[in-house]
């Protein structure tokens, strides 16, 4: 990246880029290790899990012959290559993985870039001998070195299975990374708000996830135009142990140079803290009059992306059920382990149930997320103007709570709509399903209040707590973990429906739970001074 700044004004332009680079790394000592951790061990545990899937040339065969008439699966996980387990491995988590990548890459530049510059920190950074430049080719150098890691670590991990496919995979992936790196970078100029630049850069991976699912459902060689024009499709077309073609990591590696190029250009034609997209002002009276209408202004973008993705994610996969039951049902190991994730019970209500249940997982992040925007808005010094009204801290923290937890149940009740809608029967038992998630979920977020009010400077923490529950609920049932580990989820006490029978009493259990740790982080925010 420093080639681009050299470019625009020389070494001057990159003064300090060691040392915020540095601080970057510190600042995210926690979540950039626990989602390489996540993403690292989602990929390197599928050999094992394949091999006793489909242990014989002719499983992995049939497996493959059946991949090529399921558009449903196709548009989920994309289309198979070969029946190597190095190339069911890609073809299985590859997309996954790359979207993960993605996303972590673009918090970090969100995170070191946009929310300096709104909290006011990259003000005082300024003013000392810093480049002009420092602060984006740092977060740029940081999200490389995240994603290096995780390239190091998948190549390493499945050079087993052949060294030239791990190195095309774990390329493949960490180029996706950095694609969005980039991608974050201009929209962190266009934007004068990081939740908006989280929010636009997010849309886009999402728009790359639907354009390939969309091609690779139409075709099962991921030759279609819409499969071509997402950096997912890239990935897959990129055929690691199928085959390698190498020349597709050059449309990465352009679209990394590119992307580059126009962030740097674009960093040195605007002021700090300004954007190229003006922000609409806010009302002069009336609709902001109380923080819980100023809490849900600030939140409202988040939860409408989150409810258009969680109803249309829930239509997707509804509407896949059959097709991906009659797969899963040719085969007795893949069998158990959807069961293993939902419950004894029918093919079709344990694929449901194991489906439901990934959206719940994810449904942790958008807790997560929500929550910590308490601690956003009192670290960037936002909160303190409006504690200094009439305003206790108790109800101020309870919009953005309300907001939090009930936009929770909002997303997983229209992820069952969409089930119903896709699935096109029961659905009193799949909204039932879905609405039984929610006290895992208000733990998750129990979690992030209990750590804001108490230890507010490891808040950031909750983001690994949300990790550990995702790794256990994907990863664990596949590699057959003691039920003692899954039992340190939440979500491992959760009754598997539809199809299972319920179970009220850990739902009242994990409610209680849910409710005493967001008392106890209320009542250490009320005590403890507030931060800046």
């Amino acid at each position: 990246m420093t080639a681009f700044a050299v470019r625009h004004g020389g070494s001057r332009q990159l003064a300090g880029t060691g040392t915020l680079l540095r601080f970057a790394l510190r600042r995210d000592r926690l979540m950039i290790p626990v989602w390489i951790a996540v993403n690292a061990l989602m990929v390197l545990s599928m050999p094992d899990t394949l091999e006793g899937l489909y242990g014989t040339p002719a499983e992995r065969a049939g497996l493959v012959r059946q991949m090529e008439t399921n558009s449903s699966l196709r548009a989920m996980v994309g289309p198979v290559f070969g029946d190597s387990l190095g190339a069911l491995t890609a073809w299985r988590v590859g997309i996954y993985a790359g979207a993960l990548a993605a996303v972590l890459s673009l918090l970090v530049v969100v995170r070191h870039t946009r929310d300096e510059e709104e909290s006011g920190r990259q003000e005082l950074v300024a003013s000392g001998t810093v480049g002009r430049r420092a602060s984006l080719t740092a977060a740029l150098l940081a999200a490389a070195v995240a994603n290096a890691v995780l390239a190091l670590l998948v190549t390493a991990g499945l050079a087993g299975q052949g060294g030239a496919g791990a190195l095309a995979l774990g390329l493949g992936i960490a180029g996706v990374g950095m694609v969005f790196a980039t991608a974050a970078a201009i929209v962190a100029q266009l934007t004068e708000s990081a939740r908006l630049a989280r929010g636009l850069t997010a849309a886009v991976l999402g728009t790359a996830f639907v354009l390939r699912a969309a091609g690779d459902s139409a075709t099962d060689d991921g030759s279609s135009a819409l499969t071509w024009v997402s950096p997912l499709g890239w990935l897959e077309n990129l055929r690691p142990y199928a085959g390698e073609r190498w020349w597709v990591l050059a449309l990465l590696a352009g679209a990394v140079v590119l992307q580059g190029a126009v962030a740097y250009a674009l960093a040195g034609r605007r002021d700090l803290g300004m954007s190229f997209l003006p922000t609409r002002p806010g009302p002069a009276s009336g609709r902001l009059g109380t923080a819980s209408a100023l809490a849900w202004r600030l939140q409202r973008g988040g939860l409408l992306g989150w409810s258009i993705g969680f109803l249309l994610a829930g239509v997707v996969y509804g509407g896949m059920t059959e097709g991906a039951a009659d797969l899963v049902g040719d085969n007795d190991n893949a069998r158990r382990i959807v069961e293993r994730m939902g419950g004894q019970s029918g093919l079709t209500d344990a694929f449901l149930a194991s489906m439901i249940g990934m959206l719940g997982l994810v449904a942790a992040l958008w807790i997560v997320a929500s929550v910590l925007r308490l601690h956003g808005e009192e670290t960037s010094g936002r909160a303190e103007p409006v504690l200094a009204n009439a305003v206790g801290r108790l109800r101020w923290a309870a919009g953005h709570l309300v907001i939090a937890f009930g936009g929770a149940a909002l997303i997983m009740l229209l992820a069952g709509l969409g089930f119903a809608v896709g699935y096109g029967r029961q659905t009193g038992p799949v909204l039932a399903a879905c609405l039984v998630q929610l006290p895992a979920v208000w733990v998750v977020g129990g979690v992030a209040v209990l750590l804001h009010g108490i230890l507010p400077r490891a808040a950031v923490a909750a983001w690994g707590v949300a990790g550990a529950v995702l790794l256990i609920g994907w990863v664990g049932p596949a590699l057959d973990v003691p039920r003692a580990v899954l039992d340190v989820s939440p979500f491992g006490h959760l009754p598997k429906l539809p199809g299972g029978s319920m179970e009220w009493g850990p739902v009242a259990v994990l409610t209680g739970v849910a409710v005493v740790l967001v008392a106890g982080g209320l009542a250490g925010l009320r005590r403890r001074d507030m931060s800046t």
